[in-house]
């Protein structure tokens, strides 16, 4: 879900020619093409992230921002995600790596840290490797987020 976030523009604005951005929500996709109507390698679709309407290998990169934890609001125990939560995330995965070509990337920014994140990325049938790295300014009370890479066709360390 891209929402109202400037960030699909913004990857335009550096360059990056052709940005498909989904949400699940009509009145934001339709606010977003109505913002962005000047930008003509920006697409818009209402969709849902657990059943994407791309074909096989369509994407070289799939990039999400806190999409998935949507998945996981309802949670109240991290350590014990509901089968409920863990089969969403499974199915969304599922698509996430189906749409991405060979040799693709997904990237994933979150919260999230690692110990609640890995057990749902780090699967073999996604066919895909995993690493990640923290990310925030180093003040010791500062938040940090998560930036996890996976890349389509490389294994799994045995680690994960």
């Amino acid at each position: 879900g891209c929402g109202n976030s400037a960030l699909s523009h913004d990857l335009h604005r550096l360059g990056y020619p052709d940005v498909t951005s989904i949400d699940f929500s009509p009145a934001c996709i339709a606010a977003m093409r109505a913002r962005y109507a000047h930008c003509p390698g920006l697409r818009w679709a209402v969709m849902d992230i657990r059943a994407l309407a791309f074909p096989d290998a369509a994407f070289d990169v799939v990039l999400e921002k806190g999409t998935l934890d949507v998945l996981m609001v309802e949670e109240t125990d991290p350590w014990h995600v509901s089968p409920r939560a863990a089969a969403a995330m499974h199915r969304v995965l599922a698509e996430v790596s189906r749409v991405l070509r060979p040799g693709g990337c997904f990237i994933s920014i979150t919260f999230a840290q690692p110990h609640f994140r890995k057990p749902h990325y780090a699967q073999e049938a996604f066919g895909w490797s995993l690493r990640h790295v923290a990310c925030g300014d180093g003040d010791a009370g500062a938040f940090h987020y998560f930036l996890y890479v996976m890349r389509k066709g490389q294994p799994l360390d045995p680690a994960d």
